[in-house]
């Protein structure tokens, strides 16, 4: 009798049964010979170093040099010290600095260059002033690799003017239910177009393998990610299970690793995710058996942030399993320190064999011969970096970016032949999305989430609006700018502009496919202005197909134009006829994922075949004249407004969630109406107005006795919130400090059960914030992880407790990035 399947069998490959590849550098002897040499003369702290890689906020220059640490990285929320908004010459700056330690021989110390890496994934995405490209969902509607190609040229251009030699890009991902939050960082659903792409890309930042411009100054290291499946997780779930065969992980989200390493690729990013259960951080079989000697990659096996983490019997600082499992080097952005102690102790001790930390730091060392480094001198001194001021932003970088924009514009409606318009007409511009290059950006945008930005921060942008405006100006048009569509005088026709706001990662992650469920506000302003019988164009800002049949029914015509980027007169471009009637240019985006017929039609689904609204390649042109016939308008389901990391919006709970006083008596009083009042009086709850009527809510703690009373939400059913943790989430509360002593005894903390609690002190920091001003203030989630909540099973997300006398005003509790005061976190002593 065959005993049954385990979880580690159905996650276990068959490396002979994948598909073979090469590197196409043939091994330089004089490379080897000083990897040798220098492995000869390194002792186990220096080779334990360069498998570690610290994230800027908590490394400094002066710790490199001390631990010898191989790598830095920028996370998306991570700046040069002192600018939130960098340049070119801030970035500069720490580069040389951090340069400048690594290289320090001092002490007997061996001189390694430190590698840098940053997430440039729609071109130099944490620089200001920079080219920022669409969206990879969108760039899949292009069909064009050579385009690709040139993008990526353009990327690592911009990133050498501002000293960094290293992207954390391309995505290779293939997306099969986007719901998923991270569905935009992949080119499509088809295996076949992301493996096309794949080489197109790693050329256009690597140059091409065998020719001087290979890693020469003009290019950079190019990173494949993430390995393996990240697209395929259960339910779209990021970070989650892919339950699917073997077959399935190889030839679908396998599929541009090949093409990736036969392109020259020097990296490869390991996935948070997990196949059939078991994280892909410790799986042998794939990133040794498969990775390393079936596709013969012999570059640098890097983990994600703090992934290590997530594997069974390891911590963020502590493990050996992912090295042994092959992975060379772990990114451990605020852990760096105890996974450098605790992996010296493990390689001292034999649980990570020393053959596998020199053939880690052989791949590591690699990489950085290949790159130059050892000869390059400081990352300013490169000639791109000198004249930084003519490449970041170039004319003819943004033509690049501009043209992707023209090409990736998918056409999903036409009736009447409403488009192309002639810009000598009257136009109004509508929307919230129409004068927001934020919100036309999407995630990984000057932050990791890309939100909390103005049209200030982006130089030398252009906005939807101010394309459209300079041409229909130009042209002897009028052009009116009225995002709720309240026009001064009636327009000959209006172009919409709404659209998903900006995220990242699980941030993102979706229940289902029904946008903005329970607020139509953008469907209203379409049918608003049609029924004033003015022809109305939408264009659609978003980073992945969504059930939109309403609001395309509202439209005559409906343009997804993804997240375009930072050259909005794109749509200008193809949306506008030119002054002199002709068409400059037609559309050319054919859609790369299928476009749901209802909110629960994810891309799995369709490719089982359930029949699309739009198939996969659709996308009409300016001659196509057959008209859109009415959609199905039923969802599906239910299109509630319920948000996941929200508690309390807008003064009253999150659905199902509750509001509990606890007494200084410890008697529990639930709020289900105020004003209301714990039993003994300690705290009492009130409505207030903030923006609307009775929309927030004030507590007024009486501070007799001492003992603390509070006020906690509760949620329907324990929380997880470990990603959220990992990342640089925050639990932001919306407040208005009225009256607190200087003595203050307020506490915040997160609850997670019986005798579970991670408390934060921040009564002397609430005293030291104005009164009477309204402020986001934030909370990181690890300060209650490290105070002892366990973040999986968290019951009560908020709970406020004080013995002082206080009146504080609360309008919103949420999870989020943005925030105007972060209070400082005891347990990382001070600031994270």
């Amino acid at each position: 009798m065959t005993a049954p399947a385990t979880a580690d069998d159905m996650a276990t490959a068959n490396p002979a049964s994948w598909p073979k590849a090469a590197s196409p550098l043939p091994r330089d002897p004089a490379i080897e010979s000083r990897i040798r040499d220098l492995l000869a003369k390194m002792s186990v702290e220096d080779k334990v170093g360069q498998m570690i890689q610290a994230d800027i906020k908590s490394v400094t220059p002066e710790d490199v040099r001390e631990y010898r640490l191989g790598s830095v990285l920028a996370g998306g929320n991570s700046k040069p010290p002192g600018h939130p908004f960098p340049d070119a010459s801030h970035w500069q700056a720490l580069s040389d600095a951090f340069y400048r330690a690594s290289m320090d021989s001092s002490k007997g110390r061996l001189a390694i260059p430190v590698l840098f890496g940053i997430d440039a994934v729609h071109g130099h995405n944490n620089l200001v002033g920079s080219t920022l490209f669409p969206q990879n969902s969108a760039l899949g509607a292009t069909r064009d690799p050579a385009l690709i190609h040139e993008i990526g040229e353009v990327t690592a251009r911009e990133l050498r003017a501002s000293g960094i030699s290293w992207t954390f890009a391309p995505t290779l991902t293939v997306p099969q239910d986007v719901r998923w939050g991270r569905a935009y960082e992949g080119y499509s659903q088809d295996p076949a177009l992301v493996a096309k792409y794949a080489a197109a890309v790693i050329g256009g930042l690597e140059g091409k393998p065998g020719t001087p411009q290979f890693l020469d100054a003009a290019h950079v290291i190019a990173t494949a990610k993430h390995f393996l499946g990240d697209g395929g997780t259960h339910e779209g779930k990021d970070q989650g299970d892919a339950r699917i065969s073997e077959a399935t992980l190889r030839d679908i989200h396998g599929a541009g690793y090949p093409p990736a390493i036969n392109a020259g690729v020097q990296v490869v990013m390991v996935s948070f995710s997990s196949w059939n259960g078991v994280k892909m951080a410790g799986n042998t079989s794939l990133i040794s058996g498969v990775l390393k000697e079936r596709m013969g990659f012999d570059g640098i096996v890097l983990g994600d942030w703090n992934a290590h983490g997530q594997v069974p019997g390891c911590t963020n600082e502590s493990c050996a399993t992912a090295y042994n499992a092959g992975l060379d080097m772990l990114e451990a952005p605020d852990s760096w320190k105890g996974l450098y102690k605790n992996t010296l102790a493990q390689v001292k001790a034999g649980l990570i064999p020393i053959s596998r930390v020199d053939d880690a730091v052989t791949r590591i060392l690699r990489v950085k011969l290949r790159l130059g480094m050892f000869e390059a001198g400081l990352p300013s001194a490169n000639a791109l970096a000198v004249r930084s001021a003519e490449v970041v932003g170039s004319p003819s970088h943004r033509a690049v970016a501009r043209r992707a924009v023209r090409e990736s514009l998918v056409l999903l409606k036409n009736n009447g032949s409403v488009l192309p318009i002639d810009p000598r007409k009257r136009v109004l511009v509508a929307g919230d999305g129409a004068d927001n290059i934020s919100r036309q950006n999407g995630g990984w945008t000057l932050g990791w989430q890309g939100t909390g930005l103005t049209n200030a921060n982006f130089p030398g942008a252009t906005s939807i609006w101010a394309g459209l405006r300079g041409q229909i100006e130009t042209a002897g048009g009028h052009a009116e700018l009225a995002p709720e569509g309240d026009y001064t005088q009636k327009p000959d026709v209006a172009i919409v502009v709404f659209g998903e706001d900006p995220y990242a990662e699980f941030q993102g992650d979706l229940p289902n496919l029904a946008y903005r469920p329970g607020n139509d506000r953008d469907l209203d302003l379409l049918r608003k202005l049609r029924g004033q019988g003015i022809p109305v164009v939408a264009v659609f800002l978003t980073g992945r197909p969504l059930w939109m049949n309403r609001e395309i029914n509202a439209a005559d015509a409906f343009v997804v134009a993804w997240l375009p980027g930072s050259e909005g007169e794109g749509i200008a471009d193809v949306l506008l006829r030119t002054r002199d009637g002709r068409v400059a240019y037609d559309f050319h985006g054919k859609l790369a994922y299928t476009w749901p017929r209802n909110a629960l039609q994810v891309t799995g689904a369709i490719a089982q075949g359930d029949r699309p609204q739009f198939p996969y390649g659709f996308g009409l042109t300016y001659a196509t004249t057959k008209p859109t016939q009415p959609l199905p308008e039923d969802p599906g389901v239910e299109l509630s407004s319920a948000q996941a990391g929200v508690y309390f919006t807008r003064g009253k709970p999150a659905h199902d969630f509750a509001v509990s006083l606890i007494g200084a008596n410890g008697a529990a009083t639930q709020v289900t109406a105020t004003p209301a009042a714990t039993a003994d009086g300690s705290l009492r709850i009130s409505a207030l107005d903030y923006k609307a009527q009775e929309d927030a809510r004030s507590l007024n703690w009486s501070g007799a006795g001492s003992a603390a009373s509070s006020i906690a939400l509760v949620a329907p059913a324990p929380l997880d919130v470990d990603r959220e943790t990992n990342g640089d989430v925050l639990l932001v509360t919306t407040l208005k400090v009225g009256q607190v002593s200087a003595d203050d005894t307020s506490t915040i903390g997160v609850g997670c059960g019986s005798g579970c609690m991670g408390v934060v002190p921040v009564g002397n920091q609430l005293a030291a914030l104005p009164r009477g001003q309204w402020l986001r203030v934030g909370i990181p989630l690890k300060c209650f992880r490290d105070a002892g909540a366990n973040m999986s099973k968290v019951e009560r997300p908020f709970e406020w407790a004080s013995h002082s006398a206080a009146q504080i005003a609360i309008t919103d509790v949420s999870l989020g990035t943005v925030v105007d005061r972060t209070l400082d976190c005891p347990a990382h002593g001070g600031k994270p």
